[in-house]
């Protein structure tokens, strides 16, 4: 004989079911979550040892390659202006126009001056070959001819002075006078700046310690001198400027309120990117060291103990390890104690793991190749 379940009691049943299929399922998840979690992907990079050209980081402040001021050579109202400030302009460019009524009115005085006196000196010669004139009025006549061309020179050229050209090509500023402004009374009156920017000048300088070190250095064989004498100029946001620039002179001497030396560099400067007056760094190669090895800045964490990094040892757990850093090569630090060849530093992901965690190590590719997890094992096979 079956038995029937009332309607109520087939819910209930139903409900009962659900809850147990739940409890079950709530006990896995706990389970699974007390499982240790995977390890930590971590960029690293293998040491090796090498021969690095050594690069010193210094203040710089860029200037023009050439600088001209515009400035006005005869007196007169400015009648108009000729440029667009903040533009580019050619050697030549006639930047201002000054009133010329009063400078043509004497040009064209002195040319007529000098047309009477030069037909008298020209009607006096073969009179003087007959004996028709004295030798003195024919050499007054010369002398006046000799004043008039003086005159028409100086009239020419104050009349030539009423346009103002552009001495130089180059980036314009901004007008220092208006239309209407008299300029040139008791002084050539500066109307406007003239800056060449391709390429410019890095002015920087270098302590005269550093200079008596490098040559202990060289004296003692630890570093031999740079071959390039080409630099490099950090920008204010770290990234390198594209174009690389070139060593032009240090100074001979040092400056004595400074104990410094002073040095310039030359940059290209196709895009008018760098201003005159901007701060920069600038990296230049001091010499270059054998068997050295280096790592990424990124890598080298600073603390009031020292300096220290983050290395994968032997069991691919993260470890701290002291490290002292001496020069800096192309942005890397040179490693003088605490790192050795085949050691796997830590480059990004610290923020991610602790000392003793477990990681997974990536070679890291900076220059965008397809990175290759590594392992200490794999490393000490090699």
């Amino acid at each position: 004989m079956k038995t029937r379940y009332p309607l109520a009691a087939t819910v209930i049943l139903t409900a009962m079911f659900a809850l147990t299929a739940c409890g079950s399922k709530d006990g896995g998840g706990q389970q699974a979550a007390g499982a240790a979690p995977p390890p930590t992907e971590v960029d690293v990079v293998t040491l090796t040892a090498g021969s690095v050209v050594l690069t010193r980081d210094l203040p710089g402040r860029l200037e023009a390659y050439r600088s001209a001021q515009v400035r006005a050579r005869v007196e007169g109202i400015v009648e108009k202006r000729q440029f667009t400030e903040g533009s580019d302009v050619k050697a030549g460019d006639n930047l201002f126009q000054i009133d010329a009524r009063n400078y043509r009115t004497a040009y064209e005085s002195a040319r007529s001056d000098l047309s009477v006196a030069r037909q008298t000196v020209e009607r006096y010669k073969p009179l003087l070959e007959v004996k028709a004139v004295s030798q003195q009025d024919y050499d007054l006549a010369a002398a006046k001819l000799k004043q008039a061309e003086a005159a028409m020179s100086r009239a020419q050229l104050d009349f030539d002075n009423t346009r103002v050209p552009a001495p130089i090509a180059g980036r314009i500023g901004r007008a220092l006078v208006t239309e209407g402004a008299l300029v040139g009374r008791g002084e050539a009156t500066l109307l406007a700046t003239i800056e060449q920017v391709n390429p410019i000048y890095a002015n920087f300088s270098q302590p005269g310690a550093d200079l008596m070190r490098l040559q202990q250095l060289f004296k003692s064989g630890k570093m031999k001198s740079a071959k390039s004498a080409q630099v490099e100029l950090v920008l204010e946001d770290g990234s390198i400027y594209p174009y690389p620039g070139k060593l032009l002179f240090s100074n001979l001497a040092v400056d004595s309120s400074t104990g410094s030396v002073t040095l310039r560099a030359e940059f290209p400067n196709p895009a008018h990117e760098l201003l005159p007056g901007m701060f920069a760094r600038i990296r230049f190669p001091e010499g270059s060291a054998d068997n050295s090895i280096k790592v990424p800045q990124r890598a080298v964490q600073m603390t009031t103990q020292g300096q220290f990094v983050t290395v994968v040892d032997a069991e691919s757990k993260a470890a701290l390890r002291p490290v002292k850093t001496g020069d800096m090569s192309e942005g890397d630090f040179v490693i003088e104690e605490g790192l050795k060849t085949g050691d796997v530093v830590i480059v990004n992901g610290l923020q991610k793991i602790r000392p003793g965690a477990p990681v997974k190590a990536v070679e890291w590719s900076p220059a965008g190749n397809a990175p290759a997890p590594t392992t200490p094992a794999a490393t000490e096979k090699k």
